[in-house]
């Protein structure tokens, strides 16, 4: 890991005419001393699209490698995501369901846990053109960001129509009191074979390891922000005992709290802290998308 690593990250709200399909742009600069690496991983979110120059990271996610790639294209995930990066600058992508539905247009379920390539998957080629289009010589970071919004107004395809099923699914999923798949059905008004397809297809997962994701990241945020409560006194209402948020850690992060919670994150734990002051929210499965208020049955 790098000594004396500098890692600088400004948030950027979306523009209100696209603030259902995104959770931030951001910007991020890394800088190591004497050509050293470091290391940290992201914990399960959203699906997003990170564009870099300088040094490219290696990236590991379960048994999925990708190294060199200037346009990365991570899918929902479950897992966290190992990364390995030197000197370099990042625009940073939040997609929620709604954005990946409309932007991408494929099965979230075929790219859940996944990292891609944007220039070689033709899944993801649009976004290799936006990574052309702002890396050109010249371009400042205003700039940059005017170009993105440009480009998802202007020129990113669209996949068919918005289905109001996914932001009542998405409202469904933050409701903090909200154990069962049952009751999540009842609340968005549909039925469980309804929502089963449509949370495999636009969200990625299944509704019971969605409800299960949510309940470790509301702990997992609370941790994070304020590390005085410890593990105990971070761990959500919903969860049963210790050993049963201890499953959940070694699911979600591949290792028990203790093990996590002892591990330097250069990168991470400043991201999470300084995204709360800037947006409100630590992580970005906990962000509310805008509209998205579950109907009543």
């Amino acid at each position: 890991m790098a000594q004396d690593a500098q890692v600088s990250v400004t948030f950027y709200e979306p523009p209100a005419d696209l603030e259902r399909f995104f959770t931030t742009f951001y910007y991020v600069e890394t800088e190591v001393q004497n050509d050293c690496a470091m290391t940290d991983s992201l914990h399960p979110e959203w699906a997003g699209v990170r564009i870099m120059s300088g040094s490219r990271p290696d990236c590991v996610i379960g048994d999925q490698r990708l190294s060199g790639s200037q346009c990365i294209v991570t899918g929902p995930s479950s897992l966290p995501l190992q990364f390995t990066v030197k000197n370099c600058r990042m625009w940073g992508i939040g997609l929620l369901p709604l954005g990946w539905a409309t932007f991408v247009g494929q099965p979230a379920d075929t790219f859940a846990n996944s990292v891609q390539d944007a220039y070689s998957s033709d899944a993801f080629a649009q976004f290799g053109g936006l990574a052309d289009e702002i890396l050109q010589d010249g371009m400042g970071e205003a700039d940059q960001l005017a170009a993105i919004h440009h480009f998802f107004r202007e020129t990113a395809p669209r996949f068919g129509k918005e289905d109001p099923r996914i932001l009542a699914i998405h409202s469904a999923l933050l409701e903090p009191e909200l154990p069962q798949v049952s009751e999540m059905a009842t609340l968005c008004g549909i039925n469980q074979r309804t929502l089963e397809r449509l949370c495999r297809k636009h969200f990625g997962f299944s509704p019971k390891v969605l409800l299960r994701r949510q309940r470790f990241m509301r702990s997992l945020a609370q941790f994070v922000m304020d590390p005085s409560l410890g593990w105990i006194g971070a761990i959500d209402s919903l969860y049963f005992d210790q050993s049963h948020f201890v499953r959940d850690c070694k699911k979600f992060l591949g290792m028990p709290p203790s093990e996590y919670a002892a591990m330097d994150h250069p990168v991470i734990m400043g991201f999470m802290r300084e995204r709360m002051r800037a947006h409100g929210s630590a992580v970005q499965t906990l962000d509310q998308p805008e509209g998205g208020q579950a109907p009543t049955s």
